[in-house]
C-alpha cells in the first residue's frame, strides 16, 4: 500500500501579549519634573499652605498629563482624615431646565473648591434607608434636594464621617443645614398678578406626575392665600403633561368659565395655551395665563407668556456653604430662604 508524506506547515506561536504598563506613581511624576514627591502632593492637591514657583508648578502638571497620572482618591482622603466627594442623590421628582442649570451651576462651583461631586441615582431605597446606602460611599457631604430625609437619615451619615447634609426643600430637617424653597411665594405671585390685572375667576394647574406635589401644593395654597378676602374664585386644576389631557380639559373649558390660569411653570402654561388655542379660546381676552420660571420657550410663544421668574441662589453661594460646613462641622446648621418670585408681565396677562 503506497505512503504518500504530508508536510503540515508549523502554527506560528501567538504573539505574547504587550506587557502590562505599570500605573504611574507621583514619584514617577516627581522624576519627570525634576521635583521632590512633596512638591508634586502640594501642587496636584492645590495645597495653599505652601508657596510653589509658577514655572515648577507648570513642570509638575505638564509631567502629570505626560504619563497620564491622576492622584488617588482613596490614598488622599486617607491622609485629610476625610473623602471630598460630595454625593447629591438624584431628584425623585421630574428636574426642569431652571433646576438643571441650578445643579450644574452647583457642581461646578463644588469642582473648583476641589470637591467631586457623584450623583446618586433613585433606583432603591427613599428617605431614611436611602441614606444608609449613601453613606456607604463615605461623602463628606449630602445635598439632599426635594423631601424624604428624616433626622434619623442625618445621624445616619454623620456617623459614617459626612460633616455637612444640606437639604433643599419646603421644610428644615433636625441637626441638617437647609435651604428653604418656599413655593408659596410663586404661587402669590401669580394670583396677585391675575387679580391685579382684573380677573376674578381663576384656575390653578395641579400636575399628576407623581413627586411635584412638594411644589405644586404650596403654589396652589399660595394662589388661594393672595386672593383671601376678595371677590375672586380658585379652582383646581389637576392636569397630566400629555397632549390629550391638555385637549380634554381646553374643551371644556367654557363651562368651568374661568378667565385667568397659573399653570403651575412655563411647560404646563405651553402645553395647556396650545389646547386652548385649538379650541379657539383667545389669550388673554378670554383666559389670561401665568406660567413660572422664565424659561426661554415662553418669550417665543405667541402671545407672549407671563411668568414668574425664580430667584434661585447661585451655585457659588451654596457650594461655600457645603465648604464652610465640612471645614467647620461643628457649628449649628444654618437655614436660608433662598427663593425668591417676581412676575414678569407679557403679552399672555
Amino acid at each position: 500500500m503506497p505512503y504518500v508524506m504530508v508536510q503540515i506547515p508549523k502554527t506560528p506561536a501567538p504573539p505574547s501579549p504587550a506587557p502590562m504598563r505599570s500605573v504611574p506613581t507621583s514619584a514617577d511624576v516627581a522624576r519627570l519634573a525634576g521635583v521632590s514627591r512633596a512638591t508634586v502632593s502640594y501642587v496636584l492637591n492645590n495645597t495653599s499652605a505652601v508657596r510653589i514657583s509658577e514655572p515648577t508648578r507648570r513642570r509638575v502638571h505638564e509631567a502629570a498629563k505626560e504619563l497620564g497620572y491622576v492622584p488617588h482618591a482613596a490614598a488622599r482622603s486617607l491622609r485629610a482624615g476625610h473623602s471630598r466627594m460630595v454625593l447629591i442623590p438624584a431628584p425623585t421628582f421630574p428636574v426642569g431646565p431652571l433646576y438643571s442649570r441650578f445643579l450644574t451651576d452647583l457642581q461646578v462651583a463644588l469642582g473648583g473648591l476641589d470637591y467631586t461631586v457623584v450623583q446618586y441615582g433613585t433606583g432603591g431605597p427613599h428617605g431614611d434607608d436611602a441614606a444608609r446606602a449613601w453613606a456607604e460611599l463615605r461623602p463628606v457631604a449630602v445635598l439632599v434636594p426635594g423631601s424624604g430625609l428624616g433626622p434619623r437619615g442625618v445621624a445616619v451619615l454623620k456617623r459614617s464621617g459626612a460633616r455637612a447634609v444640606v437639604t433643599l426643600g419646603p421644610e428644615t430637617i433636625e441637626g441638617a443645614h437647609a435651604l428653604l424653597m418656599d413655593h408659596d411665594v410663586v404661587g402669590y405671585s401669580a394670583g396677585a398678578h391675575l387679580y391685579d390685572r382684573g380677573r376674578r375667576r381663576i384656575g390653578v394647574v395641579v400636575p399628576q406626575e407623581p413627586g411635584l406635589e412638594a411644589f405644586s401644593a404650596p403654589r396652589l395654597d399660595g394662589v388661594r392665600h393672595s386672593l383671601r378676602g376678595t371677590d375672586a374664585t380658585v379652582t383646581e386644576l389637576p392636569l397630566a403633561y400629555e397632549e390629550q389631557a391638555a385637549a380634554r380639559l381646553a374643551a371644556r373649558w367654557r363651562t368651568l368659565g374661568l378667565d385667568g390660569v397659573f399653570t403651575y411653570n412655563d411647560e404646563y402654561a405651553m402645553l395647556l395655551m396650545r389646547a386652548l388655542q385649538d379650541e379657539g379660546i383667545r389669550i388673554p381676552e378670554e383666559t389670561a395665563v401665568v406660567g413660572a420660571d422664565d424659561l426661554m420657550l415662553g418669550r417665543l410663544l405667541r402671545p407672549r407668556l407671563s411668568t414668574v421668574h425664580l430667584e434661585l441662589p447661585s451655585g457659588r453661594e451654596l457650594a461655600e456653604l457645603v465648604d464652610r460646613a465640612v471645614r467647620k462641622p461643628g457649628t449649628e446648621p444654618e437655614t436660608h430662604k433662598v427663593l425668591g418670585a417676581t412676575v414678569l408681565h407679557r403679552d399672555s396677562s
